[in-house]
């Protein structure tokens, strides 16, 4: 529980129960999908200030902007990159590298929106292959669901390798105090390993059946790919900066920079040049079209969420909480690390990842101290990771990036139903899963 700050809540109601039940109630509203989450979080955070469960000081004190930053930051520079037509290029090159042979097809889609989502962030990977995915998918006749669907869940696989693929990453890393080269050496083998079953799962399931003609491959094959770059000096400085950006997070310990100051920092290098020649009207158009494509309702989704989770901690159920857990397992590290990866793998298929880790950070860190020092509890927090990042594929709100790759689908006229999606995605969850629990368990305990 906070030091520094007493609840006084208005008619003398209990703060944790007041502060817990506006945390349902936003759990509720999210999974019950009949109003933005960006408003649900805000109202709710609102509540807890007026309510007396915080004041507005300490209601800031909860946002953790370090992890706003980085966001943001990485957001306007996939907002810049994505118009030089980088990813497009990616995506039909590899649908050529394939000989636009579905099953193949189906694999390098699936390696391309990997990889991209570890470097960048999954989200916005989503958004980019998805249409291009169409695109391919249109010119073969053959159905687009199994490739967005095998998207949906490499998306979600890449992000859990890096610091910066993944909203619930960028949070572990912010407030756990966790740099890029450690996501990357402690989670980066068990990545590949849960990518090639998957791989492996989608190939039994559709790769096989998938069959096109030769007259739609070649159809394929002579899609211009070069042709989708259409801004290359943009392009040259977009991988140029993107590249700076990694360098600088695998030696920001060395540099002793947070991620939000690299993130933005990149952002802002990356605005300046491409407006730097411009006339400034120009460049007030190109500035307010790339902070005009920021995903702000994620920004402000965050925002709220963390002073409502912050209310619940300063009311001391997360220390409440805490204690039962070191309870259940013992003071066993083991048990504690299989009991937070597949708790937080079952309760991020039901709800979406982002508002369940914000919960359980402050939780663990409540009950980090019955464990050991911080370098000997650093498994729970890849436990956390890999439960919260991959239980999200399990089902359709699990994830942003599930929800994402379903409203483009649905908008083309695709069905995306949350029924037939969780039908394969489950399954393929538990697998994941249960080749963490092997990893960890043969790496940690």
């Amino acid at each position: 529980m906070t030091d520094h700050f007493t609840p006084h809540i208005i008619f003398g109601l209990n703060p944790m129960w007041v502060s817990t039940a506006m945390l349902c109630v936003t759990y509720v509203a999210i999974i019950w999908d009949q109003l933005n989450r960006a408003i649900i979080a805000l109202i709710a955070a609102g509540v807890v200030v007026l309510s007396g469960a915080l004041d507005q000081a300490e209601a800031l004190k909860g946002v953790d902007w370090n992890t706003v930053g980085t966001l943001a930051g990485l957001m306007i520079i996939m907002s810049i990159a994505q118009r030089s037509g980088i990813f497009q290029f990616v995506a039909i090159a590899a649908a050529q590298l394939a000989r636009a042979h579905p099953a193949a097809l189906l694999v390098l889609l699936q390696l391309v929106t990997c990889i991209i989502s570890a470097l960048l962030n999954n989200v916005a990977t989503a958004l980019l292959v998805a249409p291009v995915t169409f695109a391919i998918t249109r010119e073969l006749k053959i159905p687009p669901y199994p490739f967005l669907f095998a998207e949906v869940l490499a998306s979600n696989i890449g992000g859990t390798a890096t610091l910066i693929g993944d909203p619930p990453n960028i949070m572990i890393g912010s407030l756990a105090g966790l740099h890029f080269n450690a996501f990357l050496y402690n989670l980066g083998p068990v990545v590949i390993v849960v990518f090639a079953a998957q791989v492996l799962m989608t190939h039994l399931i559709w790769g096989r059946a998938t069959s096109a003609t030769i007259e739609n491959r070649l159809r394929v094959m002579t899609m211009d790919a070069r042709g989708a770059i259409v801004d290359r000096p943009l392009l040259i400085q977009s991988v140029a900066v993107l590249a700076l950006l990694i360098v600088a997070l695998i030696f920001e310990d060395t540099l002793h920079l947070e991620p939000a100051t690299i993130a933005m920092g990149g952002a802002a290098l990356l605005m300046l040049l491409d407006n730097w020649e411009h006339h400034p009207d120009v460049q007030s158009d190109n500035v307010a079209r790339t902070l005009t494509e920021v995903e702000w309702i994620t920004i402000f989704f965050f925002i709220g969420l963390f002073i409502v989770v912050h209310a619940v901690e300063v009311s001391g159920l997360l220390q409440l909480l805490a204690g039962k857990l070191v309870a259940a397992t013992g003071d066993n590290l083991a048990a504690a690390g299989y009991t937070i990866l597949w708790t937080s793998a079952l309760f991020s298929a039901l709800i979406d990842n982002i508002p369940l880790v914000a919960t359980m950070i402050p939780l663990l860190k409540s009950a980090a101290p019955a464990y050991g020092t911080p370098d000997h509890i650093a498994p729970l927090w890849w436990c956390l990771s890999l439960g919260s990042c991959l239980g999200g594929n399990g089902t359709l709100v699990g994830a942003s990036a599930n929800l994402t790759v379903a409203g483009i689908a649905e908008r083309n006229g695709i069905a995306f139903g949350f029924v037939k999606y969780t039908l394969y995605a489950l399954p393929m969850t538990v697998v994941s899963i249960l080749i963490c629990q092997i990893y960890v368990w043969l790496r940690y305990f």
